[in-house]
């Protein structure tokens, strides 16, 4: 078992890594092309293993950024664990719990020593987890066209590549028309809408127009701070409401599901901290009845395959955000390819996460490295 094996952790390597999209995905936040995010390896008694911290370089959707991540990083949280031997990935989650916040930077951390550790025992991460699928549903999140008919014509692209859930990236004044546009194009398909936080309570109106598109579930249209705000406007909707930036812990999606602010969670790994708590908040949301699906943050490979391992637990039963990677980049830094087929994906089967990395595409994308050892 992982748990009851030491392992000693002699390097980490830090990577800026810069990947150009095949496209410009636009969001209520803005704009990006180019996917900028640090790599974490840490390395012990012959074996690596790597963790993608998702914070972005403006702190739009999380307080954390890369310039704030990086130094976190080196001066507290790989101190904690370089040169030490750690009894199991848990022991960090330990350690740490007295540095607040800066959950990207831990999620980072603890990913790559769950990789480690499950790579060392040779099995696979979501397995080590408590996964069972064999393959997962994931569905696309399309961001923000500038006209309906563009917005169709997207839709169509991926409807005709099978994906099982189609999310529609929505703010003030490019909502209702896009939508008015898909659903008489495709009545029948699974399509729900993300606002990231981009109206308020004055915008109620706008909302419950939306229930007559027959969305699967409306995610995160208020503040994130603001779970009473959810909960007045989720007794005014008959669409669900998923909570996204809003969930950094079970104890928040405990006290989300008591005040009737969601009826579906978004689970991130780098938001929530790391793979411990994404479980945690799994069981929170299953004993309650909740359904929860995994978020993405346009991640390369290896934040990919670790999505994928947790999106393979029981509960995690609508589809997620873990589309195809050749969708967002011309060549992954993993490989086998984590390719999508008629909107499934296979759980990789090999030990840790199941990739290798490619060395000559992380070469080729990696701007600068810093080692550092106990």
């Amino acid at each position: 078992m992982i748990d009851n094996r030491k392992m000693r952790v002699e390097c980490a390597v830090i990577r800026h890594v810069e990947m150009p999209l095949k496209f410009r995905f636009r969001t209520s936040f803005g704009e990006t092309g180019v996917k900028k995010f640090l790599l974490l390896e840490l390395r012990g008694e012959g074996f690596s293993g790597w963790g993608e911290c998702v914070a972005e370089e403006s702190p739009f959707y999380s307080p954390e950024t890369l310039s704030t991540a990086m130094p976190i990083l080196s001066a507290f949280l790989l101190p904690l664990v370089l040169g030490k031997t750690v009894s199991s990935p848990g022991e960090f989650e330990r350690l740490a719990a007295r540095i607040r916040g800066n959950r990207m930077a831990k999620a980072a951390v603890e990913c790559a020593l769950r990789d480690l550790f499950a790579r060392a025992a040779g099995v696979p991460l979501g397995k080590s987890l408590g996964g069972s699928r064999e393959t997962i549903e994931v569905g696309v999140s399309l961001g923000i066209s500038p006209t309906a008919k563009e917005t169709v014509e997207n839709v169509r692209k991926h409807v005709a590549q099978g994906y099982k859930r189609i999310k529609l990236k929505i703010e003030p004044g490019r909502d209702a028309d896009r939508l008015a546009a898909v659903r008489e194009a495709f009545p029948d398909i699974t399509l729900t809408v993300d606002a990231n936080a981009a109206y308020t309570l004055a915008d109620a109106g706008t909302l419950r127009s939306l229930d007559a598109f027959r969305l699967d579930y409306m995610e995160q249209p208020l503040h994130h701070e603001d779970m009473v705000a959810h909960a007045e406007l989720a007794k005014t909707l008959k669409t669900p409401i998923c909570l996204d930036e809003s969930i950094r812990s079970a104890a928040d999606a405990s006290a989300a599901i008591a005040l009737g602010a969601c009826r579906v969670i978004n689970v991130k790994i780098g938001r929530v901290g790391g793979h411990a708590e994404a479980v945690r908040i799994h069981d929170v949301a299953r004993a309650a009845g909740v359904p929860v699906w995994c978020g993405g943050m346009l991640e390369a490979g290896v934040g990919r395959a670790h999505n994928v391992a947790i999106a393979s637990l029981p509960g995690f039963s609508k589809p997620g955000d873990t589309s195809s990677s050749s969708r967002y980049f011309e060549e992954d830094i993993v490989e086998p390819a984590l390719e999508a087929v008629d909107g499934l994906m296979p759980v990789p089967t090999g030990p840790g996460t199941g990739v290798a990395i490619r060395p000559e595409v992380l070469g080729r994308v990696t701007t600068s490295i810093q080692e550092l050892r106990g």
